[in-house]
């Protein structure tokens, strides 16, 4: 075996068709990342869900930093409980063959990239099972810039690691036991994280409501998405408040008049500044078919 073998990250990952690091790993562009950070954990969910990706989600952590959203691109690492033979194997083979040094999770921290995130299955160790600490923590800072970790077990030094402001670290619990009796099998790898699952390179959307694994090839879809959702609300408040339209023609498919009247107001409102460089053309053409097929007519995002 290998860690962070390029040639399988390819092939896990090949519905990605854009840019990739040197290893494999699909990179999604900092452009998304930062859209991504503008939008609800639902809002990602949602365009998930009716693809079928229905397995992205996990809420079950701590955090760090409570208030703080954390995006960025997934690094993975799936840990087991020690067996010796196994254990002296992997550690020496990654010594010696691939020159890497310290401990495993030590390979992974030494790899991550700008916006990175570490995305560990620690299978829910918490005593000897604290994957980051002070230290490593710094190190995620200096190397990620905002990034941080996502661990399916523990961390120790907590009081050392909320200090550091510019990244966020959710994980199952704290110990102040140092990490042992584990084995790294899989480094970006297919990664599992509770009832999720994660591969290299995914965007991680962590919210104080939980965490999604969003595969890169869905990444500009899902923004797209949650943004046409975004401003579709604004504009829908501010015809609620005229008395213009019911709640119902609201949630409904809309007609094409309402379309209409909802370019009229996108192009020239400056609440809708921001989401300019959408384009409506599929919408308008469902449209179409919701005025012949009447109100029994469904879209789906």
């Amino acid at each position: 075996m290998k860690f962070d073998n390029a040639d399988d990250i390819i092939q896990w990952t090949q519905l990605w068709e854009g840019e990739r690091f040197q290893n494999g790993r699909p990179k999604v562009s900092s452009d998304i990342l930062r859209r991504m950070r503008n939008i609800t954990l639902e809002e990602a969910w949602g365009p998930l869900w009716n693809r079928g990706y229905q397995a992205q989600f996990e809420g079950d952590f701590k955090i760090v930093h409570p208030e703080k959203v954390m995006v960025g691109r997934a690094v993975t690492a799936v840990m087991v409980p020690r067996r010796p033979d196994l254990h002296d194997t992997l550690l020496q083979y990654g010594h010696e063959q691939e020159n890497r040094r310290g401990f495993f999770n030590q390979w992974v921290i030494d790899t991550l990239e700008e916006e990175d995130v570490v995305v560990v299955d620690l299978f829910d160790k918490i005593f000897k099972g604290t994957y980051v600490g002070g230290n490593l923590a710094t190190a995620i800072s200096t190397r990620t810039k905002r990034g941080g970790a996502v661990i399916w077990g523990g961390i120790r030094d907590n009081q050392q690691v909320v200090k550091i402001e510019n990244i966020n670290v959710f994980h199952r619990g704290s110990d102040p036991t140092a990490i042992e009796d584990v084995t790294m099998i899989g480094m970006n790898t297919p990664t599992r994280i509770g009832k999720a699952i994660c591969l290299p390179g995914d965007v991680v959307l962590a919210t104080p409501a939980g965490v999604i694994f969003i595969p890169p090839h869905m990444a500009e879809h899902v923004v797209v998405q949650a943004e046409k959702s975004q401003v579709r609300d604004v504009f829908g408040f501010v015809r609620l408040r005229d008395l213009a339209y019911t709640t119902a023609q609201i949630d409904s498919p809309w007609s094409s008049p309402m379309w209409q009247d909802f370019l009229n107001w996108f192009m020239t409102d400056r609440q809708a500044a921001d989401y300019q460089h959408l384009n409506w053309d599929k919408e308008l053409e469902e449209a179409k078919q919701y005025d012949d097929k009447g109100p029994s007519y469904e879209v789906r995002l």
